[in-house]
């Protein structure tokens, strides 16, 4: 079973009384990314006191210092400086030294769709590995479906292709929902059917269970993927049978389908050697969610494993999806069409800002900012989810810049289960239609992230001479950046309003 020990384990490091602490490191990491462009800023963070509270504006600090590339490249070198490797008893190493261990590599179990081989569909087989390595095998689960070979989005109770595919993305547009530019992509995928084979890449989806990941779209594309996720029995039984109803291949560290898994928090030089293990060239994805403080540690191990195996293998890509409620440069065009939003708005809404002494429903931007700061941090998801996720942004604004492909998107704002487990973000994504903002079915995200990814590994570009604008080509933010009013002036409002609804 590929459950690993408490050896190598990516842990905080420790602070002056001994104790492991997520708000040091985040405050510390923050302050060391801003000294790269802005060193008051970069005081300001050092100096803040309570910082799961008073993070907001330090991260907002992060986009306004302006030069991306550099924040980006400090930042990811003061995680790789301070983060650490708990080896038991012998004590902390430096995250950086983690591959240098000798581990063996875990299994490999593999769920194929028809064409893979003679075998029936649904059959499971086990084939034994070497003598040298631990017991491990490869399970094949052949799957009974035809590679799709037309990009079909499900919508609303609707599957849309061709011509209802195209309104719909024009829709969007229109309602500010996503960029032009990511309907282009989209648009540009439904017309090149033969992009959605993903055969010749070997996409490594870290999160395989993840509701927002692309995983169930490339094995219904016929395409190779390579899962990774925690040794849950429950979770790879449901994975396997998306590989049944799939026309690829899964391969996933483990024994059997019942085995499989690996922990990235305590694996991570086995999974590196069970990846570089797979011929072909890796598209590396970074689905991975985890609550609370283990997200950040899971977010830098995830990015130690990027770099090593980029410097193993450098025709290796990389794959992100950047969560929304995050802060975006976003170009004039953006803010345009939101203050003139904010300037037609309705006499209820005048009269409430007046009424919260202008702390509700207060303007998205300041008029004529370009580019304009779109601030849509969640005080509720808090500082480690914030610092997960723009470790990943980092990575990926330093991997294109040093010539790496990189795919990058920012999704839409989704009904996932771990969104709608906080009961406040659940009532306020009920009511967000009121101010513009259309929350996502994870089915729906899905697929257009998928399409996304295979535009951006189809289509590789050079990074932008400033960092900001690759983030902001594609973007599909469900209307956080063009609604009028600034997201955080209206979470309560929306949550009061969405909160029948999360009670039924």
């Amino acid at each position: 079973m590929a459950i690993l020990s408490g050896v190598n384990e990516v842990v905080f490091p420790r602070g002056a009384d001994g104790r492991r602490s997520s708000s040091d490191l985040g405050r510390e990491v923050v302050a060391d990314a801003l000294r790269a462009a802005d060193p008051a800023a970069a005081d300001a963070a050092s100096a803040e006191r309570d910082w799961r509270t008073g993070y907001l504006r330090h991260f907002r600090a992060l986009v306004e210092a302006g030069d991306g590339y550099a924040v980006a490249e400090a930042g990811l070198a003061s995680v790789r400086a301070r983060m650490r490797v708990d080896r038991d008893d012998a004590g902390d190493a430096p995250l950086t030294g983690i591959f240098a261990a000798d581990s063996r590599a875990p299994g490999t179990v593999t769920a194929a769709g028809p064409g893979a081989d003679s075998r029936p569909p649904g059959t499971v087989t086990v084939v034994g590995s070497g003598a040298d390595s631990r017991p491990l095998g490869t399970v094949t689960v052949a799957g009974g479906e035809k590679p799709e070979r037309e990009l079909t989005v499900p919508y609303r109770g609707e599957l849309l292709r061709g011509d209802a595919l195209h309104r719909q993305l024009d829709a969007w547009v229109a309602a500010g929902t996503i960029e032009e530019s990511c309907a282009e992509m989209v648009r540009a995928v439904a017309a090149e059917p033969g992009w959605l084979d993903l055969s010749d890449q070997r996409l490594v989806v870290l999160g395989a269970g993840s509701e927002m990941g692309p995983l169930p779209a490339v094995l219904g594309w016929g395409g190779t993927v390579l899962g990774v996720d925690l040794p849950r029995p429950d979770l790879w039984a449901r994975i396997a049978a998306t590989a049944r109803r799939g026309a690829g291949t899964l391969l996933a560290p483990g024994t059997s389908v019942e085995t499989a898994g690996a922990d990235l928090l305590t694996g991570l030089p086995e999974v590196a050697r069970w990846l570089l293990g797979v011929e072909g060239r890796l598209v590396l994805g970074n689905y991975v969610y985890a609550p609370g403080a283990a997200y950040a540690r899971l977010s830098a191990a995830v990015d130690a494993l990027c770099t090593h195996v980029i410097e193993a293998r450098p025709d290796t890509a990389l794959a992100f999806l950047a969560t929304p409620t995050d802060v975006f440069a976003v170009p004039g065009d953006v803010v345009t069409q939101a203050t003139e939003r904010y300037r037609h708005r309705s006499r209820r809404a005048r009269l409430g800002h007046l009424l919260s002494a202008e702390r509700l429903l207060t303007p998205n931007y300041p008029p004529g900012a370009n580019p304009g700061i779109a601030d849509s941090l969640v005080p509720q998801q808090g500082p480690n989810y914030a610092l997960a996720k723009r470790i990943q942004r980092w990575r990926a604004s330093a991997a294109r810049r040093a010539g790496t492909t990189v795919s990058f998107s920012v999704a839409p704002p989704t009904r996932t289960r771990s969104v709608t487990a906080n009961r406040l973000l659940a009532a306020a994504y009920a009511g967000a239609h009121l101010f513009d903002v259309e929350i996502f079915e994870p089915a729906t995200s899905n697929k257009l992230m998928a399409a996304l990814l295979v535009h951006q590994l189809r289509n590789p570009r050079p990074a932008a001479a400033e960092a900001w604008r690759d983030e902001a080509r594609g973007a599909a933010h469900g209307g956080f950046w063009r609604t009028p009013y600034q997201p955080r002036s209206v979470l309560g409002l929306a949550a009061l309003r969405g909160l029948p609804t999360t009670l039924r």
